[in-house]
Order: structure tokens, then C-alpha cells, then sequence
């Protein structure tokens, strides 16, 4: 077997990497115009399997280990440099030198970065002032090391157990009746996240994660595919046993995948949902409310995005269309709308401090109708004169830190979700989230669902294929009139950002919610 890297060898990292930053911020020292730098150091233990069709057809482990450094350096006025590395087994004896060397060519960047700013500024005049340094935002200097929460430490579980798992679940859901094709994964993992800063910070922190991925082609009088996400920021214990949680909520990954087969089968045979010509009753689920917390919540209240700092390939948000014209204490929805970024809620996107060093804070995106807040980086607080939330975060310590939503949800209400649905006299019940479609600033979306029932009389009735709703979200928002108890959060895998992209894990939900929208079929 060939040489593997384990969490446990960053051991030494933490103490070389602090006493390294000291070093690199003294005064006389190497880097003379330095004023700030901090390293990152990321790991990660896996185990995980896929099958097709009732087979299993692959198992492996992999490890991996990156480093990062950033550096705000310069003259008359600073900009910021990144330097980074993917390494190997081999470079566990060379830490420190890895460190100077990419602390050499981040300084390197930031001189020169800072460089070309100050010239720019001189010869563009007023044109240039969106050039200006942005400096960090101060924060309080924590060391702490934060452990992982999990019963089965991931890296105890044979690869012949998350195989035979697989194995048994890829079998299960070929059983199922007119399922044409079917595809399991999962992966079981141990994340260790090192940080240290110039400023004295010393973080570690460990994640544990076990998430499966279900796809499924129901065929009969339509081929429908359903595609769902089985997971949570724990042990191996959650693909075998299921979570219990307030906010978490999932059977075993073989009862998960096997009702997933059974609503293709059922959904291949059903008619297409109708679309309508007016905004209808719709009452959405946990589930679909989960992408619209996170299509039309979370990523427009980003802050580097409301700053138009990802207008190039990712989009604005229409929460923030300059500084003289925005949403802040404004009301963007009803009062029966709060939404919140929560990375200390025990969802997917749990962590105690990002990649800056920020603690992690609760904040209040939407308070009872009312638009109050951003996700921000340290630079971006400074820019607006607010207080770092900790929201910045990267895939591993070879990526910079963009703003990442973490969990984010819709609040919950007081109402039985029942006694929600018995009061529509005409609507629909719309239920599991499949496709967003979303407009360029995040005004106006159409989001697909897994399932579409019909409502009559408060009785939920004929089931529909290939739904969803659209609407302007202000429209949307500004319809709700019920909101339930039944808050969830749901594991979403594959939030892409950036260039070059960086894919992150985070928690997204709601309640049941009721509110007016445009019904759309296939």
C-alpha cells in the first residue's frame, strides 16, 4: 500500500506554522513592507464506495494535504498576496520550508500588487478610488482546538464495511419496480483545519462528514429522474443508523434511498404538473424550501457578491445594487419571514471559526419581513464599516477564502403544517427540490420539485410529474401568510463559487411555508 498522509500529521503544524507568522511580521525582518500574513493548513481521511444497478462498482481511500499563506504587504499602501500548495507524504519533513517559500511569493505578489495599485491610482485619477486598500476589518485573536462530533470516527470504519453497505443499498433500489437505472455513493471522511496568523491566532479544527448521493430513473409512461443528498457533519454512524436531531432528521441511507426509488416509480406513471397563467396558492415543503433559502437568501446576501466583486461569472444581488441604492432596512418580504446564516447550528454547514479566523456568528439575513444583513469577510466588513461575522471559508488551504453561506434557513413559525395545508381551498402542495433556475441578481427564479400534489379543500390529492413554481422574489416573499413549526435543515453538497470554482458543503432549510406563485410544468 503506498504511503498515506493521516489528519494526526499536522501535529507539529499548528506550533511551526504561529511561530512562523511571528517571525515573518517582526520588524527588520525578511519582509520589511509585510503588515500582516496568516497560514492555512487543511487534511483529509476518506473512505468511499459507489454501485450501479444492484452492483457494487468501486471502493477507495484517499488522503489529501494543501497549504496556504496570504500576505497584506506593501508601501505608501498595501494589497493583499496568495501563495499555495497541494503536497504529498514526502513533504511532512519540510514544513518550514514549504512556509518561507510560499510566504516568499505571496510577499512577493503583494509588493508587486500594491505596486501596480499606487501607480494606477496616480495615473487614472478619481476613476481609480475603487482601487483604494481595503484593510481587515479587527477581530478578537482566539487559539483553540475544536473537536468533532461523532460516535464512528470515520477513519475507523473498514473499507470493506462503507463497500458492503453500498452493495446492499444498490440492491434494494434495483428491486424496486420500474427503476430503469439507479447509482449509489458514499463517502465517509475526517477533515483537520489549521490556522495561524501573524496577529497570534492558533485554530484546529475537526470535522467528521458522511454523506451518500441516491440517483434514480423511474421508467413508465415518462422517464423521471430523482436525484437526493443523504448526510450530515457526523460519524459513519449516519449512513448506517440515520440521524435524530431537532434539525436533522433522516432515516438510514437504505430506508432514505429505497423511498426515493419508490417516488420515481410512482412520479414515472403520473400526469405533468399543469402551468398556470396567475400566481396560484402553493404551499412548499422543508425540503423545496431548503434551495429557495439558498438560491435567493443565501447567495444574494453574500457580501462579495452585493459588492459586485463576482458580477463577471457569478452574478449581482438585487439586495444591493449600489451603496446609495440598496435593501438594508427595507422590507423584502412579510412578516412571517425571517431568515438566518447559522454556522453554529448543528447542520452541514456547521464550524466555529473560518478561514481568517473569525468566530462564527448567528446572523439575521431577514427579520420579520425586513432585509438586515450581510455575510462578510474581514475586508468586506471594513469596506462597510460592520463587524466580521466569520463567513469566510475556502474548500482547502490551497483555495482563497470567498464569503460561503454556511446554514442557512428560513425561521420557524408556530403553525401545523396540516392545519396550513387544510386551510387552501385550491392550490398545490409542492414537495422536494430538484433544478434552480435563478436570474442574474437573484430576482426572479423558477425552482423544480420532486413532487406535486394537488390541493382541494384542504385534501391533498392527484400527484403531478415535472413541477415547480416561479415568481419575482419579493413577490414571493411578500405573499407568505403561514409559516410552520416543522423546521429542517438539509445537507447540500455541491455549492459552486469562485474562478477557479470551489464546491463547499453547507446546510440549507425551512419550515413549511404558504405563499402565491406561478405553478409550472415540464
Amino acid at each position: 500500500m503506498s504511503e498515506r498522509i493521516a489528519c494526526t500529521d499536522l501535529d507539529p503544524v499548528v506550533p511551526t506554522g504561529t511561530a512562523f507568522c511571528g517571525d515573518a511580521s517582526a520588524p527588520g525582518g525578511r519582509w520589511p513592507l509585510l503588515r500582516y500574513c496568516d497560514a492555512r493548513f487543511s487534511v483529509s481521511e476518506t473512505r468511499s464506495a459507489m454501485g450501479e444497478d444492484g452492483s457494487l462498482r468501486s471502493s477507495s481511500e484517499d488522503s489529501g494535504w494543501s497549504v496556504g499563506v496570504r500576505v497584506i504587504a506593501g508601501q505608501s499602501e498595501a494589497a493583499p498576496g496568495f501563495a499555495a500548495r497541494v503536497l504529498g507524504p514526502a513533504d511532512r519533513r519540510r514544513v518550514p520550508d514549504l512556509l518561507a517559500e510560499l510566504t516568499a511569493a505571496a510577499y512577493e505578489r503583494a509588493c508587486h500588487n500594491a505596486a501596480r495599485r499606487a501607480a494606477a491610482r496616480r495615473d487614472l485619477g478619481a476613476v481609480a478610488d475603487a482601487l483604494r486598500e481595503l484593510p481587515l476589518a479587527s477581530v478578537a485573536v482566539h487559539q483553540a482546538r475544536v473537536e468533532p462530533d461523532c460516535r464512528v470516527d470515520p477513519r475507523t470504519v473498514p473499507l470493506e464495511a462503507v463497500a458492503g453497505l453500498v452493495r446492499e443499498v444498490a440492491s434494494a433500489i434495483a428491486a424496486v419496480p420500474r427503476i430503469g437505472y439507479s447509482m449509489v455513493a458514499t463517502g465517509t471522511w475526517m477533515e483537520r483545519e489549521c490556522f495561524c496568523s501573524s496577529e497570534g491566532a492558533a485554530l484546529d479544527q475537526w470535522f467528521a462528514f458522511t454523506e451518500s448521493f441516491v440517483y434514480v430513473v423511474g421508467v413508465g409512461d415518462a422517464a423521471v429522474e430523482l436525484y437526493d443528498t443523504h448526510g450530515h457533519q457526523r460519524g459513519w454512524e449516519v449512513a448506517v443508523a440515520g440521524v435524530d436531531e431537532p434539525l436533522m432528521r433522516q432515516p438510514p441511507l437504505r430506508t432514505f434511498a429505497e423511498a426515493l426509488a419508490r417516488d420515481a416509480a410512482e412520479l414515472c406513471v403520473a400526469p405533468p404538473a399543469p402551468t398556470t397563467d396567475r400566481p396560484v396558492t402553493v404551499v412548499t415543503d422543508p425540503h423545496f424550501n431548503a434551495l429557495v433559502a439558498h438560491e435567493v437568501v443565501g447567495h444574494p446576501t453574500e457580501l462579495d457578491r452585493a459588492l459586485k466583486m463576482e458580477t463577471a461569472y457569478a452574478g449581482r444581488s438585487w439586495l444591493l445594487r449600489s451603496a446609495n441604492d440598496t435593501m438594508l432596512g427595507r422590507e423584502v418580504a412579510s412578516p412571517f419571514v425571517t431568515a438566518y446564516a447559522d454556522p453554529r447550528a448543528p447542520g452541514y454547514g456547521h464550524y466555529v471559526y473560518d478561514h481568517e479566523g473569525t468566530p462564527a456568528t448567528r446572523v439575521t439575513l431577514i427579520d420579520r419581513g425586513v432585509l438586515r444583513g450581510f455575510m462578510n469577510s474581514r475586508q468586506t466588513a471594513a469596506l462597510l464599516g460592520a463587524e466580521p461575522n466569520g463567513s469566510a471559508r475556502a474548500n482547502d488551504a490551497a483555495m482563497v477564502p470567498l464569503i460561503r453561506m454556511s446554514n442557512v434557513f428560513f425561521s420557524a413559525g408556530d403553525r401545523d403544517p396540516a392545519e396550513i395545508l387544510k386551510e387552501v381551498s385550491h392550490g398545490y402542495y409542492v414537495v422536494g427540490h430538484r433544478i434552480p433556475s435563478i436570474a442574474e441578481s437573484r430576482e426572479n427564479f423558477r425552482i423544480t420539485a420532486m413532487k406535486v400534489y394537488e390541493v382541494r379543500n384542504g385534501e391533498v390529492g392527484q400527484l403531478y410529474r415535472d413541477g415547480g413554481i416561479a415568481s419575482s422574489t419579493h413577490d414571493f416573499f411578500r405573499s407568505i401568510d403561514a409559516v410552520g413549526s416543522d423546521l429542517r435543515l438539509l445537507p447540500i453538497p455541491n455549492c459552486g463559487k469562485g474562478q477557479p470554482m470551489q464546491t463547499k458543503r453547507l446546510g440549507n432549510g425551512g419550515p413549511t411555508m404558504r405563499g402565491q406563485a406561478f405553478l409550472t410544468g415540464p
